[in-house]
């Protein structure tokens, strides 16, 4: 299935005195970016985390945090002193480099300690208890599949909006096609009115004149950059349909596809040359636009 980059999940849970709430929120990201919120005091939560999204996810800039409330008798305070013995250290080198450069600090009062992340920890000597941290580790699965759910239907929308859209790419290819035709006698007569104007009364050589608009044709023939924009919409409706069928993350390519459909329809524009396929490779660029900007919520 499409995956779409853009999802939310939340999911709340209680356990003897504690409650908390898990938030997820996911945009679309070049690589998969995971920034966690966690209280402290949760052995083992963080690699758990990654460990599960970074197997599911391929894409995304995924922000999860984790609010934890606990009553009075489940928020007692231990010193961690292994992390206390760090920080003073941290402090004394502070000091110390600070004297040689001559530089007088202010000394660092016990409420400053405290304050250092890690050195306070909740439980009578213990991070937190057993069975509460396997209660809040047990939340990361279901989380992580409501995610991932979001995503897919995201993702379903997503596939049928690029699916239209291609759509519509095709008929502007078709319609292209059509005014090529419908411009050569333009094109010839532009031409032969101009080569009049400059030669005034001397009238305009037949072989000049059509040697004139051979060169013409090779500058304004525009085959190429249609054949190429129905081979990106095949190959295109090709990626959408492996993703629909596989599990295989498309984005990326689909992104790069986008960019080449964008080139060859502004090659297209600059050698149009004529207010009916112009206005058509403008309108080419108006729903590549479009696109390019929903496969960019494309994992």
């Amino acid at each position: 299935m499409i995956h779409s980059m853009t999802a939310f999940a939340s999911r709340t849970g209680g356990l003897e005195g504690a409650a908390w709430v898990w938030e997820v929120r996911c945009v679309n990201a070049r690589g998969l970016d995971l920034r966690l919120r966690l209280p402290d005091g949760i052995d083992g939560l963080e690699p758990d985390i990654r460990k599960q999204f970074g197997a599911a996810l391929s894409r995304g800039n995924v922000t999860l945090s984790l609010r934890l409330s606990q009553e009075a008798a489940q928020q007692t305070l231990a010193i961690d002193e292994s992390q206390l013995d760090r920080v003073l250290e941290a402090l004394d080198q502070i000091q110390e480099r600070a004297f040689t450069k001559g530089v007088t600090l202010g000394q660092p009062t016990a409420a400053d300690v405290l304050n250092q992340r890690g050195v306070a920890v909740q439980g009578n000597g213990q991070t937190m208890r057993d069975d509460l941290v396997t209660a809040i580790k047990a939340d990361v699965a279901p989380l992580l599949a409501d995610l991932v759910i979001m995503r897919t239907h995201e993702g379903a929308a997503l596939a049928a909006v690029v699916k239209d859209q291609l759509a519509q790419i095709e008929t502007l290819i078709a319609e292209a096609e059509a005014a090529v035709v419908a411009r050569k006698p333009d094109a010839a007569a532009a031409l032969k009115a101009a080569m009049e104007r400059v030669l005034t009364d001397t009238p305009a050589d037949p072989d000049r004149l059509a040697q004139e608009l051979a060169v013409l044709a090779v500058k304004t023939d525009v085959t190429e950059e249609i054949d190429r924009l129905k081979a990106h919409v095949a190959a295109a409706r090709d990626l959408v349909h492996a993703a629909e069928t596989g599990d295989q993350p498309v984005g990326r390519r689909l992104d790069f596809l986008s960019q080449e459909f964008n080139r060859e329809a502004n090659t297209l524009c600059a050698k149009a040359q004529h207010p009916k396929l112009t206005a058509i490779g403008l309108d080419l660029k108006t729903v590549i636009d479009q696109m390019r900007e929903q496969i960019q919520n494309v994992e």
